[in-house]
């Protein structure tokens, strides 16, 4: 039985670990070619290992999304290896060490976050976009644009002023270009991840895991593949007439 993403082409940036990771094997379970494009570069960072079992399907390159030049040379590979492009998922981010309070937020802090979280996803979603309208539509849609954004977009976390702002720069990015690109056969969505599983370092404090469980209504924590599959439906055909969104995958905690 064929892969809901039967022979698409999809990049995934920031795809050797974390939610990227699980995106981009789901994906390849599902058919598609997958070219991942990330920073790790050591295979015990992820990068060498993803691509392993991404098997024939995957490819691997080198990539700093706040570089235009490296964005142009992950998408221009992609397009040379398989055709075309269909999917972007702009995956990539970072917040760790330069998310903080307004106060202790330092001038490299913010341009550290808003590199990557930000000018990153202009970046991606500007050249994808720019090769999916010049190419033949599949079933009506040109292209796709998955974003991961981050409930932190859509609400004030205490400490994480440059974090939140990125995150919400990329939800009205979104919609931004859905509204511009629609006409042109292109969607544009995003996943809203709430409290996931990623097996970062700031997610170690078992008092901090506790409190998120029993906020969130479900009474768990989020999981990569649950991001994955959210991410799956946008970038398949199920999503035909679905642009604009932010689809949060969080349990129900926005819900309250």
């Amino acid at each position: 039985m064929a892969g809901r993403l039967e022979q698409r082409v999809v990049v995934v940036t920031g795809g050797a670990s974390g939610l990227g990771r699980a995106i981009a094997l789901r994906f390849a379970d599902e058919g598609a070619h997958v070219v991942v494009g990330d920073v790790r570069r050591d295979p015990r960072e992820g990068g060498e290992e993803t691509l392993a079992l991404l098997g024939d399907r995957g490819l691997f390159l080198d990539t700093d999304v706040s570089r235009s030049a490296d964005v142009d040379r992950l998408v221009t590979t992609a397009v040379a290896r398989y055709g075309r492009l269909d999917v972007m998922v702009c995956n990539a981010g970072v917040s760790g060490r330069w998310s903080k309070g307004l106060l202790e937020t330092t001038e490299e802090d913010w341009d550290a976050i808003m590199a990557v979280n930000l000018r990153g996803v202009f970046l991606c979603t500007q050249r994808a976009v720019a090769e999916m309208v010049e190419q033949e539509p599949v079933d009506e849609v040109r292209g796709r644009v998955v974003i991961i954004s981050s409930q932190h977009g859509m609400i004030g976390p205490p400490g994480h002023v440059a974090y939140a702002a990125s995150k919400g720069g990329v939800v009205n990015l979104v919609r931004q270009v859905a509204v511009d690109f629609g006409p042109r056969g292109v969607l544009v969505n995003a996943v809203a991840p709430g409290k996931i599983l990623t097996g970062s370092p700031e997610q170690q404090d078992p008092d901090t895991l506790a409190y998120s469980r029993a906020r969130t209504p479900f009474h768990r924590l989020g999981r990569p593949d649950d991001v994955a599959g959210a991410a799956l439906f946008l970038a398949s055909a199920d999503a035909g007439y679905v642009s604009g969104v932010n689809l949060l995958v969080d349990g129900g905690w926005m819900a309250y």
